[in-house]
């Protein structure tokens, strides 16, 4: 039986963890050979020990362009092409529309924004026409959280690119998808409140507002975006799938 992923060449941003690690676990297992970028190197040595097969981590910051022209040489270099792109890497901080800074706006828009647009746009002189790019966006561009504004309108700006580089690349046939969660137990929940307590609160809440009732798992995620990579969804470009156990949708 053959895989999805057989002899595809697939770079995932943010892969070390969370949603990115899921998925580049599930491309592996599905034929592919996965690169993975993050900026901790502990945490990409991890997840190549935890992945064990077909992956390469390359260190780097989305938001660096260097860095990004770096990835793009290995993957020049060892395959020479690069057939899907998940642009995953992310950050999110909640902060009230009275307290936003500079700091915080270029921040959060230099990662979800400036990072994702560039992560696609130095692959494609790598990609063979057909290919596939697969954004990670998030319920929130489409939904008005407090004190979450400028994360929501950094994953409206990537719902945004779909739709208009589906057009720019149409003639290539490289299919352009949004993939949009809805709240997911990652790591990254240990990062937007001060404590134990307050994050477990905060992912109650979260799941109290979700009709199937619970948080999604990152392999929740790792499927769909599995499905936007293949051939099972040829003929799908420029939608927007929300995977949220359908909290943004009754």
């Amino acid at each position: 039986m053959s895989k999805k992923l057989d002899g595809k060449v697939a770079v995932i941003t943010g892969g070390n963890s969370g949603m990115g690690l899921a998925t580049a676990k599930l491309f592996v297992k599905e034929g592919a050979h996965v690169y993975i970028t993050g900026r901790r190197q502990a945490e990409l040595d991890a997840a190549v020990a935890e992945i064990g097969g077909s992956v390469t981590a390359v260190r780097g910051d989305v938001a660096d362009l260097a860095d990004l022209d770096r990835l793009y040489r290995v993957v020049k270099e060892k395959h020479g092409r690069v057939d899907v792109v998940f642009a995953n890497a992310g950050a999110g901080e909640f902060v009230p529309l009275t307290d936003v800074t500079e700091a915080h706006f270029d921040k959060l828009f230099d990662i979800n924004v400036k990072g994702l647009l560039f992560t696609v746009q130095k692959a494609l002189p790598l990609m063979p026409d057909g290919g596939s790019v697969i954004l990670n966006g998030s319920i929130a561009g489409y939904t008005g959280s407090p004190a979450f504004s400028v994360y929501s309108a950094t994953k409206a700006a990537v719902r945004s690119f779909a739709r208009s580089w589906t057009n720019d690349l149409k003639d290539r046939r490289i299919r352009v998808n949004t993939l949009s969660p809805g709240p997911i137990d990652t790591p990254i929940f240990d990062t937007v409140a001060p404590d134990r307590a307050q994050v477990e609160q905060l992912k109650a809440g979260f799941a109290s507002q979700v009709p199937l009732g619970r948080m999604g798992r990152p392999e929740e995620i790792a499927t769909v975006a599995l499905f936007l990579a293949s051939d099972d969804s040829s003929f799908v470009t420029g939608i927007d799938l929300s995977v949220d156990g359908g909290m943004a949708q009754v």
